[in-house]
């Protein structure tokens, strides 16, 4: 007898995330980006509003538009599964969180005059993470080197000579979030698993 096949929810974490950055992005495109601006993207706003603060946060789930949604959207759909599966669904949820809020408030601080909303600065940490898959304690896994060669100096080239609307920062800084909690969390469970 055949076992049918089914549609599994796996990665609920990134599924989730995923469906909000689009529910966002189309609502930003319904309502002419007033809810992009309003929700979904962050600038130096006045610390006495509290949309301020929420928006540390929630500047990850909004696009630009569809091109740039389903840029960000397919980078995590292709690392987020092997991501959550790796490190559990809390600490998946714990490092977009630390990555928006992070990203958000070096924006606000560093460039005022910078609005800056979408999930590259998440993909970016993903990437970063993905690259400790094979981590060893006491070594430094090439993938990792070359990731980041790769990944991080094409912003900082790209930043230095391109005037464009892209967040290299928000990307670099996401890089950087992604190579800390990587390692951290690696080094982490290393110690975890060694036998006696």
């Amino acid at each position: 007898m055949k076992k049918k096949l089914r549609i599994s929810f796996n990665s609920k974490v990134v599924l989730i995330f995923v469906f909000l950055c689009m529910v966002a992005t189309i609502l930003g495109m319904a309502t002419g980006n007033f809810t992009t601006e309003l929700l979904f993207m962050t600038y130096h706003s006045s610390l006495l509003n509290p949309l301020t603060y929420l928006r540390f946060f929630t500047h990850v789930l909004g696009h630009s538009g569809w091109e740039h949604f389903i840029g960000n959207a397919s980078y995590l759909l292709l690392l987020g599964p092997m991501l959550e599966e790796k490190y559990g669904s809390k600490t998946l949820v714990e490092i977009i969180l630390i990555t928006g809020f992070v990203t958000g408030v070096l924006m606000y601080i560093f460039f005022p005059m910078t609005a800056l909303c979408g999930a590259s600065g998440v993909v970016f940490a993903f990437i970063i993470l993905a690259s400790f898959t094979g981590f060893r304690e006491g070594e430094i896994p090439l993938t990792f080197i070359l990731i980041t060669i790769i990944y991080i100096g094409q912003q900082v080239v790209q930043g230095l000579t391109m005037n464009d609307n892209i967040s290299q920062m928000g990307h670099i800084i996401g890089g950087i979030v992604g190579a800390i909690v990587g390692y951290a969390l690696n080094k982490k469970s290393k110690r975890s698993y060694k036998s006696y």
